[in-house]
């Protein structure tokens, strides 16, 4: 099923008030006949949220609203991390076969099975990794991100709350297309964990650890492992055979006496484990990847709505300058209606990512 195009508007403005009113303006008569809205602010607005939604509501007559605060926003075509900000998209999703939730989404995803959902979470929620699973078995498949850790409840299914996972479930009655980039890029082969604890990385492939990290790093960076800090990360492998498919790590400290590596995560032997690197190069590049996979995909259909969630190490931190992402998503894919954040961690499939980027597209009839 499809249906018309939708329509984004993004305001930055000292108070909210005049943020709100002037993204109402943007939007038009397009939100006329329109039944769901998408809503981000940045946490300068987090307090506000709830007066927000009272006024996109009363002005536009939508009912349905899904979104939060967060720590960046892609708007469009720019990226704005600083000051108080809003960006509004707002379309019309085929009646019956979409359904916003907080929490618990019911019986709906066993009665619309398999469904997608873009949904939103609380990173304060220290139940959220297990809840992304529960919902992403309940449902099919997920895409989205972790809101705000600042101020109060940041997250809006129809209300504003917090704790847990919320935002929309779509049924097979609306095309999605999904694809994920990850920040890094292998260097190595994938190493077998043959010796770990709580954290700490003691053995791989049946020798010192830190001898496969010089190994995969190269002579330069080996002669000075101080230099790896922010630049190698561990890439923990998530599906046989997926290069693309695998959960960023940080390397957190390197033990050269006994050989050991401590990981921002849990390892067990017998775990697949790969050292990766983190540039804008191999950003750029897979990301280019993901959109070949994407406009493959399309067929030439003409794109109604994108959804783009971004890690916040990502962005202008990662590529050099703002807009870089969402420039080449305009290059790639040409002009659409687009709206995200930048996240405090991405969701994708059933699982939390990090130092990803994570789209959602709705593509429409005809080529």
């Amino acid at each position: 099923m499809s249906a018309d195009r939708f329509t984004q508007a993004h305001a930055r403005a000292a108070h909210w008030g005049v943020a709100a009113k002037a993204c109402a303006v943007g939007l038009g008569s397009a939100a006329a006949g329109a039944n769901i809205g998408f809503l981000y602010a940045t946490e300068e607005f987090g307090p506000h949220l709830s007066s927000i939604l009272t006024f996109l509501r009363g002005t536009t007559g939508i009912a349905h609203w899904v979104g939060g605060a967060a720590p960046g926003l892609c708007a469009g075509d720019e990226e704005i991390r600083d000051g108080g900000a809003l960006t509004v998209m707002v379309g019309t999703l085929p009646k019956g076969h979409f359904h916003v939730f907080a929490g618990d989404p019911g019986a709906w995803p066993a009665e619309h099975f398999p469904s997608v959902g873009l949904v939103h979470g609380d990173p304060r929620d220290p139940g959220l990794p297990d809840t992304v699973e529960e919902v992403a078995a309940a449902a099919g498949f997920l895409v989205g991100g972790l809101l705000s850790t600042a101020g109060p409840p940041v997250q809006l299914a129809d209300q504003v709350m917090a704790g847990g996972l919320a935002g929309v479930l779509m049924d097979g009655g609306i095309d999605i297309l999904t694809g994920m980039t990850q920040g890094c890029s292998p260097i190595g082969p994938v190493h077998t964990v043959t010796e770990a604890w709580d954290g700490v990385v003691m053995a791989l492939d049946g020798h010192p650890a830190i001898e496969a990290l010089r190994r995969d790093v190269g002579e330069l960076l080996a002669r000075d492992l101080r230099r790896v800090a922010g630049y190698i990360h561990v890439g923990l492998p998530v599906a046989e055979g997926d290069d693309h498919d695998y959960l960023v790590r940080s390397l957190v400290g390197i033990d050269p006496a006994h050989g050991w590596l401590a990981i921002g995560g849990q390892v067990a032997e017998g775990d697949r484990l790969m050292f990766v690197r983190r540039d804008a190069n191999s950003a750029r590049a897979d990301m280019t990847r993901m959109l070949d996979g994407i406009k493959a995909r399309l067929d030439n259909r003409p794109i109604r709505a994108g959804f783009y969630v971004s890690c916040v190490g990502r962005g202008e931190h990662m590529f050099g300058v703002p807009g870089a992402e969402t420039a080449l998503l305009r290059r790639e894919l040409g002009d659409f209606p687009l709206i995200g954040f930048f996240a405090n961690g991405e969701i994708c499939r059933d699982r939390l990512y990090g130092f990803t980027g994570v789209l959602a597209l709705l593509p429409g009839n005809g080529k």
